[in-house]
């Protein structure tokens, strides 16, 4: 008969409490009782995880998630995720990175990260660090997803230390980086045509040194982003101005030799750029004319790769005779 004397469930808590109950162990991790408030913490954390997801058993409440990102953000709650990150376990980092995902959906809290910018930078500075890199950089790509905190973060002073992490002995976290930053310079065109155009010269000193970086994974990563984004109809005005350099022409010459097919294929896309342009400059002009034989040679050894067409036979043998043009052949 011991069924008759089950007890009842305990009451969910509402948003304000759970919001409430979420603060106050974040900020007990400070105090002498860790251990304790690392369980809260992560309890916590769960309840948020349900609340904003559903349990399986119980689909989310829309009125509830609004209600607890406004008591998060009211609460100054966000800040505290993102400072404590480097406190929590492995389990509450996870959860805690789909409940950020979750909670950016509502304005609030993308409006509150407008607002605490050093929020993103503090993400942005953590790839230093191995231990919570790749759950920083999964809550910088949420970030991202939102034009404002992209355009935020690219005129940022932290941005600028993405061409130093591309490039980190561990390769999750180079490559996490690279991932972020391929976001960053791609998923709002307008935003990146904005940046570029008044961030140039900064840009592309430092974008160099990524092309010719003696780490095979960063060429090639570096180069398929570049084509991307300098591609693009909204960054006509960026590609004009970089097809008439001659530094970049010389670094797509030295690429179409490079040893990795992948290379010189991804290398062609953007060098052809620079010999269709009908205002090619006297430079560029006698730059082509001078290395004619070993370009011809390169060209014509041009490997094609998978899912490569006959437009890419067809462009290859253009600039092959708009060389063969110039150089009087």
């Amino acid at each position: 008969m011991s069924f008759l004397f089950k007890s009842s469930p305990r009451p969910k808590p509402t948003p304000a409490e759970l919001a409430k109950a979420i603060k106050e162990s974040f900020l007990a991790l400070d105090t002498s009782t860790f251990a304790k408030a690392l369980e809260e913490v992560q309890k916590n954390i769960l309840s948020m995880r349900q609340m904003l997801s559903g349990d399986g058993e119980v689909e989310p409440n829309d009125d509830h998630i609004s209600q607890l990102a406004i008591e998060i953000c009211k609460g100054d709650v966000l800040a505290l995720f993102v400072h404590k990150l480097p406190s929590l376990s492995w389990e509450a980092r996870k959860d805690l990175v789909h409940c950020w995902s979750s909670l950016l959906m509502q304005n609030c809290c993308v409006e509150y990260i407008e607002n605490n910018l050093e929020l993103v930078d503090f993400l942005v500075i953590c790839y230093n660090n191995k231990e919570i890199a790749l759950s920083c950089g999964n809550m910088l790509r949420e970030c991202i997803k939102y034009p404002t905190l992209a355009k935020c973060i690219l005129e940022s002073n932290s941005f600028e230390l993405f061409f130093k992490y591309v490039e980190l002995p561990t390769f999750d976290i180079a490559s996490d980086a690279l991932a972020t930053f391929k976001d960053l310079l791609t998923k709002h065109e307008t935003v990146v045509s904005e940046f570029l155009i008044s961030h140039y010269d900064q840009f592309f000193e430092l974008y160099e040194k990524l092309l010719t970086s003696p780490n095979y994974l960063t060429r090639r990563q570096s180069l398929k982003i570049l084509s991307d984004f300098l591609l693009e109809s909204q960054n006509l005005q960026t590609m004009k101005r970089f097809i008439l350099e001659v530094r970049f022409l010389n670094i797509m010459m030295a690429l179409l030799k490079d040893t990795s097919k992948n290379i010189q294929i991804s290398a062609f896309h953007i060098f052809k750029v620079f010999v269709a342009n009908p205002n090619k400059p006297p430079v560029i002009i006698n730059v082509l004319i001078d290395n004619h034989e070993e370009l011809l040679m390169s060209l014509q050894n041009l490997p094609m790769s998978k899912g490569e067409d006959d437009q890419f036979e067809e462009e290859k043998d253009l600039i092959i005779k708009e060389i063969e043009k110039l150089s009087g052949l």
